[in-house]
């Protein structure tokens, strides 16, 4: 029980930012994986520690992660910032032109990493500086509404480079009514999109897969799960609406009454 404490966590498909990265997260994880085999096979815990060669004087390692403490973040524009870290000592990355980083964190609990290319110079000392924007969208179907919600959120799935967190917000009769399912589960496995479902004519979550239950509402979606939900945002969201005109029209006066502003929202 001991060593299966030790075992590396396999990533989950969240976790790849999908950029061809090399080595993938995938890779590093079979290293890991190898190194723990190999010492659970010799019950050795001290090759777990084993030391990895070092590719620059930075401390960065292909086949790993290394933890750099983060120095300032200055925000550039409404939706971007630049992010310094720090190197020991004077060290410098040392990339060549054009090669990336891969850069993992944890965002609302779940692990993501995301490639970056370093925006100061090459042979900066005791430093490097990445820029990292932050979009948010926050989406608000009825029904048929979904179908122009859906071309937007492949659109920001399939660019590597868009960072812009999406929020969908789908409300069905029951959850037999959902449309796309299958499509609307893979899309909600991205480190950027979370899906909620709103119910209007299921009384209880209990009948519904374990898997739709944490992120399922039943009712109506309301004054007070709006808030709720507009709270949960990581920063103030651009909204977009799409339902019957009585659907548009109690959107717009509940997101009024949270205190967004009418510029803030697109109506199809």
């Amino acid at each position: 029980q001991d060593w299966l404490a030790l075992r590396p966590q396999e990533p989950s498909p969240s976790q790849c930012c999908g950029s061809g990265c090399k080595p993938c997260i995938y890779d590093v994880y079979q290293k890991e994986l190898e190194r723990w085999e190999r010492a659970r096979a010799k019950q050795d815990k001290s090759l777990l520690m084993e030391k990895k060669k070092q590719g620059n004087n930075s401390g960065l390692n292909p086949d790993t992660f290394t933890a750099f403490s983060l120095s300032s973040v200055e925000q550039l524009t409404e939706d971007t910032y630049q992010y310094k870290f720090e190197l020991p000592g004077n060290s410098s990355l040392r990339l060549s032109l054009g090669q990336h980083i891969v850069l993992r964190g944890v965002v609302d609990g779940l692990e993501i990493q995301r490639a970056y290319t370093p925006i100061s110079p090459g042979n900066a000392e005791g430093y490097f500086e990445v820029l990292i924007k932050h979009g948010e969208l926050l989406m608000l179907a009825s029904g048929t509404g979904l179908a122009p919600m859906l071309p937007i959120l492949q659109s920001i799935t399939d660019d590597e480079e868009d960072e812009t967190f999406v929020t969908l917000v789908g409300c069905f009769p029951t959850f037999d009514k959902i449309y796309l399912k299958p499509l609307l589960q893979d899309l909600s496995r991205y480190w950027n999109v979370r899906i909620f479902y709103v119910l209007s004519q299921e009384t209880s979550l209990e009948k519904l897969p374990w898997s739709y239950q944490e992120n399922t509402y039943t009712g109506r979606l309301n004054e007070d799960l709006m808030r709720t939900i507009l709270n949960s945002c990581r920063r103030k969201p651009y909204i977009l609406i799409c339902g019957s005109s009585a659907f548009s029209e109690d959107m717009s006066r509940y997101l009024k009454a949270a205190g967004i502003e009418e510029n803030s929202c697109f109506v199809f």
